[in-house]
């Protein structure tokens, strides 16, 4: 049976832990195609007592899993990958179907996953501490990283797999245990993800290193939240989720790993290359129907040549093929639901009442259909301060790099940005510590499709955490300084003297 026929149109326990649930407690959830409206599957969420039985699950593997070799923690994790491979194609249509992505990047997201695998196992040979020289004969000192326990990975239907995995993946490969929550809007997704790793964990032994826990965000996204159990939350969302759960997650003295809001910016000198800025702002406002984190919502034209490049982004939308996302043909599918497009229509009012003026779309289609939207824009508008989730792309126009680098980072967010010169100078002001304030900077490439290998994250209200490359995994892990005394004496530190 494919992997497809497993999940669709089926009715599945909603917890994972050991081993599925047969009779979860909650109520029913039904998963539906934002392309067309069909119902996909159902679910049937889990209760309170179905949650604490993976949270015990999972606490007592982790405490099996953490003595197991990071090499050998690796192998298993490059077989998930292996796996993946070979679900690419079926796994990658599934998240089309249920989150409207187009098929290209629905299969793009899944390969992603498997950067990721690989990624993870390498990196389970790299877990490195340092060694410090000691001020006292006769000592060594260096530090070292242990697992760190549970991890709670709650993600947002947008990417509803290749998030998790940055963060399963890499803290699997660190020695933890995880329990996923994923979006209510992609359940499938998840469930057919867990059936994967499923596979491999039983060949090994090691169910109950990764978990899921479909819920209500009541039932089941508060408790992981609010569990002691649980020392590392990574919670991907909106900034109102983040400001929500943070100070609860602080209460507890536990982490926080937050990838919140972005509204992000890219400035387009006038020595830029028009042929790059259009294609970079085709994919980066119009990809996933607006959808990502990191999609463009601010374009910043400087005067000489915004009028060549709204000509040509207007040209360019309206040869755009909006419609069903599994033909290839295919550049923006829907938004996830009808609530997505209310939102965007009120955004748009909002932004014609405040003195924007549409250069192009804005219409609503059938079902959840949209036109991608270009919208002339001042920066003192105050919608332009906000995150609107959908393919509406401002337009501002500016004199110099100094006034445009004062808008562009006059807003709360501070995820992902960009600049389009051929000035090595501009570009380096761009990227100085009085450039961008985003966590991402780029240069003559968009903001969006940031490679697994670099540290993704933001600041200011997009919540400062750190996901995937670099040295991302300190996140799922604890460091200890150890300090070895084989002198045979006991000095102090910084001189101290204290003897009877």
């Amino acid at each position: 049976m494919s992997l497809l026929d497993q999940i669709l149109h089926k009715t599945h326990s909603g917890a994972c832990g050991q081993t599925w649930i047969d009779d979860p407690g909650g109520e029913e959830l039904v998963s539906f195609n934002p392309a067309d409206g069909s119902a996909l599957g159902r679910v049937r969420m889990a209760s309170g007592d179905n949650y604490e039985l993976v949270l015990r699950a999972a606490t007592a593997t982790f405490e099996r899993w953490r003595m197991l070799p990071a090499p050998r923690r690796g192998e298993i994790v490059r077989e998930i990958g292996n796996e993946l491979r070979l679900a690419k194609d079926e796994l990658g249509t599934l998240v089309t179907l249920e989150m409207g992505k187009i098929l290209a990047e629905g299969k793009g997201e899944v390969q992603e996953m498997i950067d990721v695998a690989d990624f993870a196992t390498g990196l389970s040979r790299q877990l490195h501490g340092l060694t410090m020289h000691s001020e006292r004969p006769g000592h060594r000192m260096y530090e070292q990283w242990h697992p760190l326990g549970v991890v709670g990975v709650i993600s947002a239907f947008n990417f509803p797999v290749a998030v998790w995995s940055w963060n399963a993946l890499i803290a699997m490969a660190c020695g933890d245990t995880v329990v996923w929550k994923p979006s209510s809007k992609t359940p499938l997704t998840a469930i057919a993800v867990q059936h994967i790793c499923n596979r491999v964990l039983a060949r090994h032994g090691w169910q109950g290193v990764l978990n899921l826990v479909i819920g209500s965000g009541e039932v089941v996204g508060d408790r992981l939240v609010r569990d002691p159990r649980v020392p590392l939350i990574s919670a991907t969302g909106s900034t109102a989720m983040g400001k929500r759960i943070a100070p609860i997650i602080a209460a507890g003295m536990r982490r926080s790993l937050l990838e919140l809001g972005g509204n992000n910016g890219v400035i387009v000198m006038d020595d830029a290359d028009p042929d790059l800025v259009v294609r970079a702002v085709l994919f980066g406002a119009v990809g996933t129907a607006g959808q990502r984190c990191t999609s463009i919502r601010r374009l910043f034209l400087q005067k000489g040549i915004a009028r060549r490049i709204t000509d040509r982004l207007s040209v360019a939308y309206r040869q755009i093929r909006i419609g069903d996302p599994s033909d290839p043909a295919t550049l923006m599918g829907p938004l996830i639901d009808r609530d997505a497009v209310a939102a965007m229509e009120r955004g748009l009012e909002r932004a014609r009442n405040e003195g924007g003026h549409i250069v192009y779309g804005g219409k609503s289609l059938a079902g959840c259909f949209v036109e991608p939207v270009l919208i002339h824009a001042r920066p003192d508008m105050p919608v332009v301060r906000e995150e609107l989730f959908a393919p509406v792309l401002y337009l501002l126009e500016f004199d110099t790099l100094d006034e445009v680098l004062a808008w562009h980072n006059d807003v709360p967010q501070g995820l992902s940005s960009a600049i389009f010169t051929s000035n090595v100078q501009s570009a380096e002001m761009f990227l100085s510590a009085g450039g961008s304030d985003c966590g991402i900077a780029n240069v003559n490439t968009g903001t969006s499709g940031p490679e697994i290998g670099g540290a993704f994250g933001g600041e200011k209200e997009t919540g400062g955490g750190r996901e995937s490359g670099s040295d991302s995994w300190k996140a799922y892990m604890r460091r200890q300084t150890v300090t070895v005394n084989w002198s045979g004496e006991l000095p102090l530190a910084q001189g101290i003297k204290f003897e009877l």
